[in-house]
């Protein structure tokens, strides 16, 4: 037998969903020479995942893939709730988000769709994803990472990478190689999840949400007219022979409460709802992202959204350290920083997950009694309102402990989301986060910089954007004439109250931290 071909690249990214194709596209743009794998046959063609929160689409600006986003998906307009057959409550979600996000709303988007679209922009950068590829297995060596791969027509092949990245999903080989434990468990009940083609008052393009006292729907509205996702769950007769399950076996009691026609089923699938987190997301030149790193219930549209945040967050940071930009240390950051909002993010899901799917009587009573009444009183509440959005649209997720966090000015902490407020940036009218498309370091000030920092920023190549003070600045929590440093994802470093220039230089010195060119 002949001996393994051996290639070799900066990054080998296994597995091909939303989390490794963003990560792959982040970094080619920052010049990383990427290797992306998938032992799937071919793309998905079926998914369960639809939602598409504001923190997506704004990192998704900076790679200039968001306005295809929002024209290719179905915004999410209002949500319906029905309890025991009766529609009980609408929430109109049209301004959750105003004056937060440059997109005050939620979008779907079915991850299918959405994997082809980021395929395509990877292979506008001259990135084609190797499907039928499979990791065989891995090692650390000689400060490299030496990769089995097993080629479409059953040949072995070599891959020496600098840093490997597991975004291979819950049964990651990464993962089980690396022997990182990965904890939780499954809840009881098996969900089936469909794509159709129905009529009728639910299939309005609004979400709907229907509980009784065993049974669970959510209907998401797709772009095209007549179709819909829906998921819900399978009754504990029929779990035992889930492999066979067929949408024939599914109950329609509630389907026709609604009422929705359906017409045709696309396709069908059942799955089994896990909550985990893997025990660390780093191991020596190894990263977990996504699925591979954490999973939990679909409560709140998070789980595809979670994974992409990983991979960005880790893509900047491996850019600096590839290119020479940073020491290797930086990367020590990427797992606390993530691994923190991932833990958070299960338990608060399962929470929620839990006490919508819960048979006992006080679930069951808060579910179908209680929660009806209190739910659209708090929702009149514009603070209400402005938390869900900010919780659901991963806003509020912040780095305050990360080491690479400093200070406070106005409101805003290092390691806070750069607020988003309208400006005019150096004379030019756009919002503050258009710079941002540049993917690297920058210095904002909200009001006059002085000419220390305009030195600094020159001597470091750093962008300087300095935007007229406006109030909404301050009402967003910014503080006139401060310096803030964010990072290339958009986070921020370091905020300085004074507004001067040796908090940037010291930050960067004690972090050996280079911006590019």
């Amino acid at each position: 037998m002949n001996a393994p071909s051996t290639r070799d690249t900066d990054v080998l990214i296994v597995g091909a969903g939303p989390t490794g194709l963003v990560l792959a596209l982040w970094l080619a743009r920052l010049g990383v020479r990427v290797r992306v794998v998938d032992k799937k046959a071919e793309p998905e063609t079926t998914s369960r995942a639809v939602a598409v929160q504001a923190r997506t689409l704004e990192l998704y600006t900076q790679l200039g893939l968001a306005g295809a986003v929002v024209e290719r998906g179905r915004k999410l307009v209002a949500a319906n709730l029905w309890v025991a057959g009766k529609h009980k409550a609408r929430f109109f979600f049209g301004d959750m988000g105003a004056g937060l996000s440059p997109f005050p709303y939620a979008l779907v988007f079915p991850q299918d769709e959405h994997e082809r679209l980021l395929t395509d922009r990877l292979a506008e950068l001259g990135v084609e994803v190797e499907h039928r590829t499979e990791l065989l297995g891995f090692e650390e060596a000689a400060g490299r990472v030496l990769a089995r791969l097993k080629r479409p027509d059953g040949v072995p092949e070599a891959c020496v990478a600098v840093y490997i990245a597991g975004c291979d999903g819950a049964h990651s080989t990464v993962r089980e190689t690396l022997e990182i434990g990965f904890p939780g468990g499954a809840y009881a009940h098996l969900f089936y999840v469909a794509d159709v083609e129905a009529t009728g008052a639910a299939m309005n393009g609004e979400v709907h949400v229907a509980l009784d006292a065993t049974d669970f729907l959510a209907v998401f509205p797709l772009k095209a007219e007549k179709r819909a996702r829906l998921v819900g769950t399978i009754g504990e007769e029929s779990e035992h022979r889930h492999e066979t399950l067929s949408w024939n076996d599914v109950s329609k009691r509630v389907i026709e409460w609604m009422p929705i026609d359906v017409e045709r089923v696309n396709w069908f699938s059942t799955y089994r709802v896990h909550h985990r987190v893997a025990d660390q997301f780093r191991k020596g030149r190894a990263f977990l992202l996504g699925d591979a790193a954490h999973i939990h219930s679909p409560v709140g549209g998070q789980g595809m959204n979670t994974g992409i945040g990983d991979a960005v967050n880790l893509a900047w940071k491996l850019a600096a350290v590839l290119h020479g930009r940073a020491n290797a240390s930086l990367l020590d950051s990427y797992g606390p920083e993530r691994i923190a909002f991932a833990r958070r993010l299960v338990a608060t899901t399962d929470r929620a997950f839990t006490g919508v799917t819960n048979p006992g009587a006080i679930a069951r009573q808060v579910r179908l009694d209680i929660a009806p009444l209190l739910m659209p009183l708090l929702l009149r509440l514009a603070a209400v309102r402005r938390f869900m959005f900010r919780t659901v649209s991963q806003t509020a997720v912040n780095y305050r402990g990360s080491s690479l966090s400093a200070g406070r000015a106005g409101a805003v902490q290092g390691g806070d989301r750069l607020p988003w407020v309208k400006a005019d940036a150096n004379g030019a009218g756009q919002d503050n986060f258009t710079p941002l498309t540049s993917l690297n370091w920058q210095v904002h000030v909200y009001g006059r910089a002085t000419s220390e920092v305009q030195e600094v920023c020159d001597r470091r190549t750093l962008a300087l954007h300095v935007f007229a003070w406006r109030p909404e600045m301050a009402r967003a929590g910014l503080r006139r004439d401060a310096v803030y440093l964010v990072r290339p994802d958009g986070y921020v470093a370091l905020a300085d109250p004074v507004g001067g220039a040796a908090a940037v230089t010291s930050y960067l010195d004690a972090r050996r931290l280079t911006p590019a060119r």
